[in-house]
């Protein structure tokens, strides 16, 4: 396993469009899953640690951005499931079903979506406003393996409020860190 960071934020970059098949049965676009006032897209998996740790705060943290503040998310599993069996397309509906997910978890078998995006590790945030410009490529909060105490300040949550009621995001960002992106040979 190894541990990577995320790069600064590219303020302003355009989302790339998708089509890729979700947990739901459905396929998702770019347009699809968009809010009113904007995308998180979130590159996830099952077997990372880093995302083990935050997964009940993730579901809860979306909820609020879409029920509250019009920012809708999707969640994309970019891994090779050859490697982790754990992170297989079914084990992907567990995951989505067990922690109540609020929004699309999706497969990206060929990695060209996460390779488009520049991700590089589970998780890693990026935060539109709703001309699906950047404006967020940060943490959600201080965990790490272990889950940070409830009392932390919330930071995913935090910069896309504001990104929602002022279409900017916070100029200073600290960068998520996880496991880096499974990578086919």
């Amino acid at each position: 396993m190894v541990s990577l960071t995320t790069p600064i934020c590219e303020f302003n970059q355009a989302a790339i469009d998708f089509d890729l098949p979700g947990v739901d049965g459905q396929n998702w676009t770019l347009e699809k899953a968009k809010g009113p006032n904007g995308l998180l897209i979130m590159f996830i998996c099952n077997h990372c640690p880093y995302v083990k740790a935050i997964q009940p705060r993730l579901a809860k943290d979306a909820r609020i951005l879409q029920n509250e503040f019009g920012i809708h998310s999707i969640a994309i599993m970019s891994n090779d499931p050859t490697e982790y069996a754990e992170d297989s397309f079914e084990q992907m509906k567990v995951v989505s079903d067990q922690f109540d997910f609020p929004f699309p978890y999706v497969l990206d078998e060929t990695q060209q979506v996460a390779k488009a995006y520049g991700a590089v590790c589970t998780p890693d945030f990026f935060g539109y406003n709703a001309d699906l410009a950047l404006q967020y490529r940060g943490r959600l909060d201080a965990s790490n393996k272990e889950t940070a105490p409830e009392s932390v300040r919330r930071d995913l949550l935090e910069a896309m409020k504001q990104v929602a009621l002022t279409g900017k995001g916070p100029t200073e960002q600290i960068p998520s860190i996880g496991c880096s992106i499974k990578w086919k040979e």
